[in-house]
């Protein structure tokens, strides 16, 4: 992986931003779909399709690429925007989202669109996918990593701790997990819905290796990936510090905004018919401030 200098942090900034913007856009056109956990794994999946995989958009499939399995299927419009970004497919197909026909469903489908690796929706499922995967890749003397999103309220779901049992029998290393640490669920915070602290001391009972980062921070993230490749005997996961929301001031930490589009959340900051327009021109501006953090 290249080192992480001034210019490419840059680079990462402005691209999530992009990313972001679309994400909006491809929502507004929608008129359906997530907007506060994927703005807030715009970076991540910024990160990852532009500095972390193996990968190659012109050929999706390669034997080597790096897995990337997204559990929490809800948020893959931001997974969308990224790949988009990255070469997959053009940008003005972000538009289709969620429409009939398209390849770029609600929720990730391997079928109509080989690229995402899996099919995700049913909560608690992805980590199994990714282990098995790893532990294919093992038996094969394969060198790709895999991979593995999924979110903090998703760690409800039984599946996910027999997930964590096998990988860990397994000492799969060549795993990595990635929790969008978000603190919300659709009706609520994940410590009123069903608390999960203390979640490190619990994967760490289970014989996995964790490390926690704060994702808005390119240095910090690309740091966890990069130390979790040098763990030599057990899985590892990344309890990634994400805000939902992020970017949109307004709407930071709100759980109503889990579950709508922008025209359809809560309307005590803007009215329905101004949410995009407005989200739209705060982030605009954000690419601003970013241009100019930078000149200093």
């Amino acid at each position: 992986m290249p080192h992480l200098h001034e210019e490419k942090i840059k680079e990462l900034e402005i691209k999530a931003n992009e990313v972001r913007i679309s994400l909006i856009e491809s929502l507004i056109a929608a008129k359906s779909g997530h907007t506060a956990g994927p703005l807030g794994m715009a970076d991540i999946f910024t990160a990852l399709y532009f500095h972390i995989l193996h990968h190659d958009p012109k050929n999706p499939m390669m034997e080597d690429r790096d897995r990337l399995v997204l559990s929490n299927g809800h948020i893959t419009p931001i997974r969308y925007a990224a790949m988009a970004h990255a070469g997959y497919f053009p940008l003005e197909e972000l538009k289709t989202l969620r429409k009939f026909g398209t390849k770029l469903q609600g929720h990730p489908e391997r079928i109509s669109f080989p690229a995402v690796e899996t099919t995700s929706g049913p909560l608690g499922s992805g980590l199994g996918q990714a282990a098995g995967m790893a532990l294919g890749a093992k038996m094969d003397g394969k060198k790709f990593r895999v991979y593995c999103i999924m979110s903090d309220g998703e760690q409800d779901c039984g599946n996910t701790w027999e997930s964590v049992m096998f990988a860990a029998k397994y000492r799969l290393n060549n795993l990595t997990a990635i929790m969008d640490r978000n603190n919300i669920q659709i009706n609520g915070t994940t410590e009123d819905i069903m608390p999960l602290e203390p979640v490190r001391a619990k994967y760490e009972a289970f014989n996995w290796h964790v490390i926690e980062c704060n994702p808005h921070n390119f240095e910090d993230f690309v740091g966890a990936v990069e130390d979790a490749k040098g763990v030599t005997e057990k899985p590892t996961l990344i309890l990634a510090h994400t805000i939902p929301g992020k970017s949109i001031p307004q709407i930071e930490n709100d759980y109503r905004w889990h579950g709508c589009p922008p025209g359809d959340g809560p309307e005590d900051v803007f009215p329905k018919t101004k949410q995009g327009e407005e989200f739209l021109k705060i982030l605009h501006a954000e690419r601003e401030a970013i241009e100019e953090a930078h000149a200093r």
